[in-house]
């Protein structure tokens, strides 16, 4: 059986803002929609399922974001997910420039959650509170694979 990554699926509180932040960060709208009835509520599992989405990919074509913004049933407010939390995590990009990445994410109001980090000699990395919550990892490769 072949299998392969479709997408990574987030409920947001603001699907336009949530837009804006990942395609400033260089993503881009490859679709959107609206979507509820009876199919809806049969994937999903509930009753009555309604919402705004919206699918984002990365410019190098390979990784895709599904954001929903739920009109009914009522979405529901949790803690925002910690590093250590079970469950869902992150979403991770890499990203050729972090110090810029880092400035697009600022004018949307996001930051690092402690400072920018470096491995070893390999990556500068760090994690950030996006838009609705989202963890997000950034990371810069310094030393190109042999």
């Amino acid at each position: 059986m072949a299998i392969k990554l479709e997408n990574v699926g987030i409920a947001v509180r603001d699907i336009e803002e949530t837009i804006a932040f990942f395609t400033d960060l260089g993503l881009t709208v490859v679709g959107r929609d609206t979507v509820s009835g009876e199919w809806a509520d049969t994937a999903v599992g509930l009753d009555g399922n309604h919402a705004k989405i919206a699918v984002l990919q990365t410019p190098d074509g390979q990784g895709q974001l599904e954001l929903f913004e739920y009109i009914h049933p009522d979405a529901i407010e949790t803690h925002p997910t910690r590093p250590n939390d079970i469950g869902m995590h992150r979403v991770a990009f890499s990203v050729d420039d972090i110090d810029q990445a880092l400035e697009i994410a600022a004018k949307h109001g996001c930051t690092p959650l402690r400072g920018v980090a470096t491995y070893g000699d390999i990556y500068k990395l760090t994690y950030l509170r996006g838009p609705s919550g989202i963890l997000v990892m950034l990371a810069q490769e310094l030393k190109k694979k042999d």
